[in-house]
């Protein structure tokens, strides 16, 4: 996936659908992106979340992100999983 370094804040970077066939408290997933990445994680409907951008991204400052998004149950013990999403920025020319 790209994106162009001048998208506004909100634009979706990717749409996951998580499921998790235990019943319960043991079926419920929490997903969690790291802090540091300027992405955020949205609840779309039901079951899909929405990668999206949480501020201006900058192409000279990074080109490419690799964002690891992971998925943990509640059951006991937590069991989780992980998935990542490769994504380059693209130049906007700025002169």
């Amino acid at each position: 996936n790209s994106v162009p370094e001048d998208s506004p804040p909100g634009t979706v970077i990717a749409l996951l659908k998580v499921k998790d066939d235990d019943s319960g408290v043991s079926g419920e997933v929490r997903l969690s992106l790291p802090d540091t990445f300027p992405f955020r994680l949205q609840k779309s409907f039901e079951d899909y979340y929405s990668v999206v951008t949480s501020r201006e991204l900058d192409r000279e400052a990074v080109a490419e992100y690799n964002v690891t998004v992971r998925a943990t149950d509640g059951g006991s013990p937590s069991l989780w999983s992980s998935a990542v999403l490769p994504l380059r920025v693209l130049d906007v020319n700025d002169n």
